[in-house]
């Protein structure tokens, strides 16, 4: 059989330097653009991207940031530390949505990718029509030492495998859980760590969700009951902050749902989807 979804690259500039950047898309209508976790990459959203009913009235597209996946580092990597920054990944989701021509998309991110939702939110919320913050808060500390990531005596793929697995929920079907893991397994040296200094670090969210309109671009929280990282308290403290703000549990599900668990995902993530604003040419028709 083959699958729906649709596999292209498109080149764009970030921070002053050429980035090609793979992306995956299916559907057709109101464009929603997802973001994948930490040191993974967009084969975590290919469940979604292959639901035919969500793909219906939806442009779904995915696409792997720069040092991830099919998205090659930029010319120069080699002699450079990869630490990704807050004004990097905003300029980065910004820079894909102008190139595939995106009117006001739904963006959805998960971990460090609603964390990145909930900052757009704040700074740039003229550009999506909403947000869907998955698995996302405001800021949370690391509770592991993430230079164990970028050793040259211990595989960095596999300690990152290692540490996620403890969060992923023990009712995901374990094909999933394996597959979710692989992906981490895959991640290239550095990646993770590097996306960690940012997840783990960078507090400057912190203080300014009140700047949030949600009359204008709403914003859903959804995180699961088994995600430790990110956990139901963590995500109803950050979503307190924003007036008109909604939250949703998902209480089978762990820090990584539309890979590890995508049945218990999907409808989580279409009530999300129905919280979020219509395209006026849809309302019409």
């Amino acid at each position: 059989m083959i699958e729906q979804i649709c596999g292209r690259y498109v080149t764009v500039e970030i921070a002053g330097r050429q980035q090609r950047i793979y992306f995956e898309e299916a559907g057709q209508g109101r464009p929603v653009l997802c973001l994948h976790t930490a040191g993974s990459d967009t084969r975590q959203w290919r469940h979604i991207l292959n639901d035919a009913e969500i793909t219906a009235t939806n442009r779904v597209i995915a696409f792997d940031m720069p040092w991830h996946g099919k998205s090659l580092p930029p010319e120069g990597f080699q002699t450079e530390e990869y630490l990704l920054s807050t004004e990097v990944y905003m300029e980065t989701v910004l820079a894909v949505a102008r190139a595939l021509d995106l009117d006001q998309p739904v963006l959805a991110g998960v971990s460090m990718g609603g964390r990145i939702a909930l900052q757009l939110a704040v700074h740039h919320p003229d550009a999506f029509s909403g947000f869907l913050a998955i698995e996302a808060s405001d800021f949370q500390p690391a509770w592991y030492d993430i230079d164990w990531f970028h050793r040259p005596d211990a595989h960095g793929g596999e300690m990152g495998a290692a540490l996620v697995s403890t969060n992923i929920s023990p009712h995901a079907p374990l094909t999933e859980r394996w597959n979710t893991l692989w992906m981490f397994q895959q991640s290239g040296p550095g990646v993770f760590r590097g996306d960690l200094s940012f997840y783990t670090q960078d507090d400057s969210l912190v203080g300014q969700l009140h700047r949030i309109d949600t009359a204008k671009t709403p914003v859903h929280f959804i995180v699961g009951a088994y995600d430790f990282t990110c956990t139901p308290e963590d995500a109803k403290r950050t979503a307190d902050q924003i007036d008109g703000a909604t939250l949703s549990i998902m209480e089978e599900v762990g820090h990584f749902p539309m890979s590890e668990h995508p049945d218990g995902f999907r409808p989580f993530f279409v009530d999300g989807l129905a919280r979020m604003p219509q395209p006026q040419a849809q309302i019409a028709g």
